[in-house]
């Protein structure tokens, strides 16, 4: 059986090795662990046999608009459903605060297509979301596909950049 709750600190090292096992694989960014501890509040995990076997987080961006990130789902698992489960508990938070536009960027694309998110330029998103580009090492060549999706009640005047 699965279960979902937030991430506490004696999670950080198994989300460290996670995350960075597919940034080897060069599937996503790396994640140091001093990011992951100073955006705990972010991440939520999926724990089977007590050992995580998924998280991501949820990172607030901007006005109503927030980044789902930093997912991963234990490699054996994979297609196993717990990924979209994951995505779908970050929106859930989310939309529960406001939140009315989700982003990623990604190696992933067809994941997030199959979430229901819709590829996007990226020199649409709001500057705001750039900001921590400057620690990424593939600064400032971006390599990622934007996707992004909004919710029932977004209207485009809704999130201002």
């Amino acid at each position: 059986m699965i279960t979902y709750r937030p991430a506490k600190f004696s999670d950080v090292e198994a989300i460290h090795k996670l995350l960075n096992y597919y940034a080897k694989e060069g599937l996503m960014l790396p994640r140091a662990r001093n990011a992951i501890y100073e955006n705990l509040r972010d991440y939520i995990i999926a724990v089977q046999g007590g050992h995580l076997v998924g998280c991501g987080a949820l990172h607030f961006v901007w006005d109503r608009l927030a980044e789902i990130r930093s997912l991963a789902v234990e490699p054996t698992l994979k297609c196993s459903g717990i990924g979209r489960e994951l995505v779908k508990r970050l929106e859930q938070e989310g939309v529960e605060r406001g939140v009315t536009m989700f982003f990623t960027l990604t190696y992933q694309p067809g994941f997030f297509a199959k979430c229901d998110y819709i590829e996007t330029a990226k020199d649409k998103l709001p500057q705001k979301v750039w900001k921590e580009c400057v620690y990424c090492p593939q600064y400032p060549y971006c390599n990622e596909i934007a996707f992004v999706k909004t919710t029932v009640d977004y209207e485009p005047s809704d999130v201002k950049f």
